[in-house]
């Protein structure tokens, strides 16, 4: 069909004229080469870099995603924009940092706000751009009123707001503390399980309605699976372009794995969480495969490191140990912004576009996802703000391993003020102006530090971030002056910039209710 080629050539202020053409002379075949594309991305929640086989030959419970990562592309050097879940979600669907959001660290589930309604999600970008769009999972960025994922841009929301242990069950997972169902006399409810979540229980949404409360949690991967796959074909049959944004449960406690309910083998649970979250993952990618082959991209990540409080119910951080931080005490995972914090396993996977069995080395973030998806979905970013994120689709497709040259990484939680921008990553160098460490399995604490002139390792000769380079030496010297000069370029930009401040004001009324007679909210029937 030569009339097709000529098309394919062209471009710009054509391209409205085309689709015209297409659809009136061309029929069906000459419509599927003008097709935006669809995307789906999978955000596992504290997934550690080891987690996924491919990255760290000691785990083997994660053959699909191996299969992903072989049919498309593997990133080494990937990281999540924070390393806690509400900072990182934030920013994967703004592009922007923090300090530019305002979210800084975790909503609770009696927050009255979220994410600050004069930010921009990436689902409103493309609902305007023709796309229908859909969530399933954690959305973890507020859950009352207009701060619901239902109001920010999803056509259709189906999850629990916030983190799957924010709350109680009747039947909970395996957790430390391990945790009591939900109470059912209040006479009854006592302190002793204070680490527990247990006025009110988990509720699960499908748009604004809450449709089950307590949540069963080892029905949930079940119910997510049937929810993804019924909306890759719906999204078919409406004819749009889709956005699928699945914010799973794995890898947080309580791991609740369908075939360990009622097993006691602590041993196994991790191990069959992470199975589980393959053939969920496994079962979307086939379910894309049968509709939409070579017209979706599929990314998949994590919002943050391991958990390592939680012990064995933890991933693993592969060879990125903060070994500077941990021998002084403490977890230099989760909460922190040592690499085991926030470097995650990462694919991209679209066939015909995305080459296959490819492994990238680029510094890249999960604050690129926005632009790179507005990029391809061919919507502009919405003006009068600024982003941290770049657009990564030279990467993609054509082999190029530049990423961001200067990568920074803000606190969440283990040291300084939240937001702050205490760690810098310049190519394969790593500048500490704050140390610092979240609480490790057995209940260590580190000390915070401050450090000026900041440390600098070298992860290119130290991936365990063992011994920072001498601060006498040339190469420290020549690599600092570059960091600062950096770093000082993106605070004077971010004071430049049309921030936002979000709203962290708590009010039990706020925390989600579906009948407010009934202990711990529990649903009738």
């Amino acid at each position: 069909m030569p009339g097709i080629s000529v098309i394919l050539l062209l471009s710009g202020t054509l391209f409205s004229g085309l689709v015209y053409y297409a659809s009136n002379h061309l029929g069906k075949v000459g419509m599927s080469y003008l097709k935006k594309p669809n995307f789906i991305v999978i955000l596992a929640d504290d997934i550690g870099w080891g987690d996924l086989g491919l990255n760290w030959p000691r785990r083997s419970h994660t053959p699909l995603l191996n299969l992903l990562a072989q049919e498309g592309m593997r990133f080494t050097d990937f990281h999540s924009p924070a390393s806690t879940c509400s900072p990182s979600r934030a920013s994967l669907l703004t592009g922007r940092h923090g300090l530019r959001t305002g979210v800084t660290h975790n909503f609770a589930v009696g927050s009255t706000g979220g994410l600050p309604l004069n930010e921009t999600t990436l689902a409103e970008v493309l609902q305007g751009a023709g796309y229908y769009t859909a969530m399933i999972g954690k959305w973890h960025l507020g859950h009352r009123g207009p701060y619901h994922p239902s109001r920010r841009g999803f056509d259709y929301y189906y999850g629990i707001p916030y983190s799957n242990d924010m709350g109680c069950t009747d039947t909970p997972g395996y957790d430390i503390p391990e945790c009591p169902p939900c109470v059912k006399d209040p006479a009854k409810e006592s302190d002793e399980h204070k680490d527990c979540y247990s006025t009110v229980a988990l509720p699960l949404f499908e748009d604004l309605q809450i449709v089950e409360q307590p949540l069963d949690l080892w029905t949930l991967t079940e119910k997510y699976t049937q929810k993804a796959v019924d909306i890759i074909h719906k999204a078919r049959e409406v004819g749009k372009p889709f956005i699928l944004y699945i914010a799973l449960a794995h890898m947080h406690v309580p791991l609740s794995p369908a075939s360990h309910h009622g097993n006691v083998s602590l041993e196994d649970v991790y191990a069959a969480s992470l199975q589980e979250m393959d053939n969920l993952v496994g079962a979307i990618k086939n379910a894309s495969d049968a509709t939409a082959k070579e017209n979706t991209l599929i990314w998949f990540t994590g919002d943050n490191g391991p958990w390592d409080q939680k012990c064995q119910f933890s991933g693993s951080v592969g060879p990125f140990l903060g070994r500077w931080q941990s021998d002084r005490g403490g977890s230099s995972a989760k909460k922190t912004t040592w690499e085991g914090g926030h470097r995650v396993p990462t694919i991209a996977y679209w066939p015909g576009k995305i080459p296959a069995n490819v492994t990238s080395n680029a510094l890249l973030s999960g604050l690129d996802i926005f632009p790179t998806v507005l990029s391809l979905a061919g919507a502009s970013l919405p003006p009068h703000r600024h982003y941290d994120g770049i657009d990564v689709t030279k990467v993609l497709f054509h082999h190029s391993d530049t990423g961001h040259k200067c990568l920074l990484h803000p606190n969440s939680g283990a040291a300084g003020q939240f937001g702050d921008l205490q760690a810098a990553r310049l190519e394969q160098y790593k500048a500490f102006y704050i140390t610092g460490a979240a609480v490790a399995c057995g209940g260590q604490r580190g000390q915070e530090e401050l450090h000026d002139p900041p440390l600098i390792f070298d992860l290119s000769r130290d991936e365990e971030e063992g011994s920072p380079l001498d601060s006498s030496h040339a190469e420290y010297k020549a690599v600092l002056e570059m960091v600062e000069k950096e770093r000082e370029a993106v605070l004077q930009d971010i004071a430049a910039d049309n921030v936002s401040q979000a709203d962290y004001a708590i009010d039990p009324s706020a925390a989600p209710c579906c009948d407010r007679s009934h202990p711990a909210c529990r649903c009738r029937g």
